[in-house]
């Protein structure tokens, strides 16, 4: 007798569904599971057959094939548990076939019989809709896949014995309700630019990248706020609205880190620390797991102290920074995950930190400068759109320094400023000026005089820079331009821009 229930293997963010086909039959009794499984899936046989027993039955003494089509992808994962012992208990006759017929279901099974929590159970359940499918889950993840939609029908159980009498129409277990979005406030859990005394350019630069998107590196001595600037750029972004939610919770599921009770409006932030791999940062590893990249998707992603990553490291956000995905090739599979973030970095002017302050730099000044400028190339600074210095700030003049302009306020002028980009890009796939590509930079970033055309015209002559750098200053402007509300760029504008990208060629 075959039985057949369906799971999901994962290809990047999205599932592939994975036939359970359990075969019992007269031969020499043993569980033997095919189709490209991992250990992690060949150690069920024992979780399986002594969660069986927990419940009072047993194993026939049979031969017992559990085939996982297709064959060609690797399964992995602790949640083929459940399916498998589904389609067993169907095979068994304990539970009617059609219970489980055009069924997805995923959950770990203890030795007790109870489903533990698994991950990637909002784009199962997000599959399963699509295609009109019952899903079953571990009751931890009901909250979980009750946010693929309402018309859903979704089977959220404790345990084996239960999930058993369920399907077998004995007792009623209750559709889960859907995670609540809880929305944070960002002040209690980032610095507010209040609390950082002084650095009245760096912040006015951190406005402008928070209203377009931009990317940002800061320089400065140790001690100046430069991290402190970083984390309170959440502060000063918009939360995530409808589908941007859903996007990172996606993501989040995938990693195993998202919240039993509630769903995060806010963007994620993160923060490496600058020893990690390539695998770690763009993703990769055994399997392709997606990397800190894409757990940054329409959040931010800073780097401290950018010249002590690897170059290597470096250099292979130059395909994300421009297109936003990132795409990992392995010799069993091609995975793309989503990697649309905002960059941004912080470093010290030399390894010792203090070139420039006389009586604390080393004596290696200034050849040291430009040996640790060049571990950062060229190619991911003509990427960055802001480079501002974050200069030190007298501990005296602290009581002497204006600190009214607090995040909210500052949050009202970027959301107003996106507000702005939303309408102005209505009818494309993006709402940010920093997305902005191709023919569309001529559209909407019109330099509409002699005079902007000559100080452009001389910025590029002088500093050589690049198709790239020229599209990021017109883009810049169009940026400081929505902030005050203007529907064309003036010629400050465009003189901001570039006094933030001629840093780079200083």
């Amino acid at each position: 007798m075959v039985s057949e229930i369906f799971t999901v293997a994962f290809s990047g963010l999205e599932p592939v569904l994975v036939s359970v086909q359990i075969s019992i039959m007269n031969g020499a009794p043993g569980l033997v599971i095919v189709g490209l499984p991992d250990k992690t899936v060949n150690e069920s046989k024992e979780r399986i057959r002594v969660a069986i027993n927990s419940i009072g039955l047993s194993l026939p003494p049979k031969r017992i094939t559990v085939n996982l089509a297709p064959a060609d992808i690797l399964k992995e994962g602790s949640h083929f548990d459940l399916p498998i012992t589904l389609g067993i208990l169907a095979g068994m006759e304990a539970l009617p076939i059609i219970a489980i017929r055009n069924t997805i279901a995923m959950g770990e099974i203890a030795l007790n019989g109870f489903i533990g929590k698994v991950i990637g159970v909002l784009p199962a359940a997000i599959h399963a809709n699509q295609n009109n499918m019952q899903f079953i889950c571990p009751e931890i993840n009901g909250k979980e896949a009750a946010l693929a939609g309402d018309s859903l029908e979704i089977i959220a159980a404790g345990n084996l014995l239960s999930l058993l009498n369920h399907l077998r129409g004995r007792q009623l277990l209750a559709q889960p309700s859907a995670l609540k979005i809880k929305q944070i406030n960002n002040e209690k859990q980032y610095y507010c630019l209040s609390e950082i005394k002084g650095q009245a350019d760096a912040k006015r630069a951190l406005k402008i990248v928070a209203a377009g998107g931009h990317n940002m590196l800061m320089r400065g001595h140790p001690g100046t706020g430069k991290s402190m600037l970083a984390s309170a750029l959440i502060g000063i972004l918009p939360d995530l609205e409808g589908q941007e939610i859903l996007d990172a919770a996606i993501i989040q599921s995938l990693a195993g880190t998202l919240g039993e009770g509630t769903l995060s409006s806010k963007r994620p932030y993160r923060s490496p620390h600058h020893s990690a791999s390539m695998a770690a940062i763009v993703g990769g590893g055994r399997n392709a797991k997606p990397g800190e990249i894409t757990m940054a998707h329409r959040g931010v992603l800073f780097f401290d102290e950018i010249a002590e990553f690897q170059r290597s490291v470096l250099d292979s956000l130059r395909q994300p920074l421009e297109i936003g995905i990132v795409t990992i090739a392995r010799a069993e599979m091609h995975v793309t995950y989503p990697a649309k973030f905002q960059f941004i970095a912080a470093m010290n002017p030399c390894k010792c930190g203090y070139a420039g302050d006389i009586g604390k730099q080393c004596k290696k000044v200034p050849y040291c400068v430009s040996e640790y400028n060049a571990k950062v190339s060229g190619p991911i600074m003509d990427r960055i759109d802001v480079i501002v210095d974050v200069e030190n700030v007298n501990p005296i003049l602290f009581n002497d320094l204006d600190n009214n302009e607090t995040s909210q306020k500052v949050l009202r002028e970027v959301i107003a400023a996106r507000q702005i980009q939303k309408e102005r890009y209505k009818n494309n796939d993006f709402y940010l000026n920093s997305e902005l590509k191709g023919n569309l930079i001529e559209e909407f970033c019109i330099l509409k005089n002699q005079q902007q055309k000559d100080i452009m015209q001389n910025f590029i002559l002088k500093n050589r820079i690049s198709m790239r750098g020229y599209s990021r200053i017109l883009k810049l402007s169009r940026t400081i331009a929505d902030l005050e509300s203007c529907n064309d760029i003036e010629s400050h504008h465009l003189l901001e821009a570039i006094s933030y990208r001629a840093l780079n060629h200083e």
